[in-house]
């Protein structure tokens, strides 16, 4: 993983950083449903869980384009990740508590699969926030809410608003006119990435579901 500083000075998004983080500061939300009708085929036929599937879909968009790895290090720096693995929610049916887990990525779906089943194999019964030690500093955040078919979700996070990673929760699939339809909510920072950026992202995944069985060949 390599930290890519951004040299302000040449960063044609400086006026709008400065704007939506000092002026005006500034998150946003955005709730839209995923056509996934022919991507719950396709996993249902090869017998693969739904949840990787969509992580390593969100994963492999959201490393696509800089404005979703944009943030501050550890040294308060300003920069972006060369590239971002998932850390991701899952639920404990006993005590109805949740866990937090990260799964190194690759844009091989099948190492992912793997990595992510060897992942729960590890930790998932074990309790706690954070359960699989030493989480690497480029990771993004994913939750799933898969009881409610929201319209809408928004985070309230109270940390001063400097933290302008994404942060997507995936609610329950639905079917709507013969379609399977799946809700998606992102939490984004304004100051850096607009609403052409998230509409970017929402399009590109529903071009993935849409063409899943080309990544999904070789399981």
């Amino acid at each position: 993983m390599i930290f890519n500083p951004i040299n302000m000075d040449n960063w044609p998004r400086k006026p709008y950083f400065d704007h939506y983080l000092n002026q005006v500061r500034c998150t946003y939300s955005v709730t839209a449903n995923i056509d996934i009708t022919q991507l719950r085929l396709e996993v249902k036929s090869k017998g693969m869980k739904m949840y990787p599937v969509l992580i390593h879909m969100l994963t492999t968009v959201v490393n696509q384009h800089r404005e979703f790895r944009t943030c501050f290090d550890l040294d308060g720096r300003l920069g972006f990740w060369d590239r971002m693995s998932p850390s991701f929610t899952i639920f404990h049916d006993d005590d109805q508590t949740f866990s937090s887990i990260w799964t190194l990525y690759s844009e091989d779906f099948d190492v992912f699969y793997n990595r992510y089943l060897d992942d729960m194999s590890r930790y998932g019964n074990v309790k706690g926030f954070m359960t699989k030690p030493n989480e690497p500093p480029n990771t993004f955040s994913i939750s799933s809410i898969p009881w409610v078919s929201f319209t809408g979700f928004n985070l309230n996070i109270y940390n001063e608003a400097t933290y302008l990673l994404p942060i997507f929760t995936i609610g329950k699939f639905f079917e709507q006119d013969g379609k399977i339809l799946l809700p998606l909510s992102g939490q984004f920072h304004h100051a850096v990435c607009d609403g052409y950026h998230a509409g970017v992202l929402y399009n590109e995944l529903q071009l993935r579901a849409d063409t899943c069985e080309h990544w999904l060949l070789h399981r």
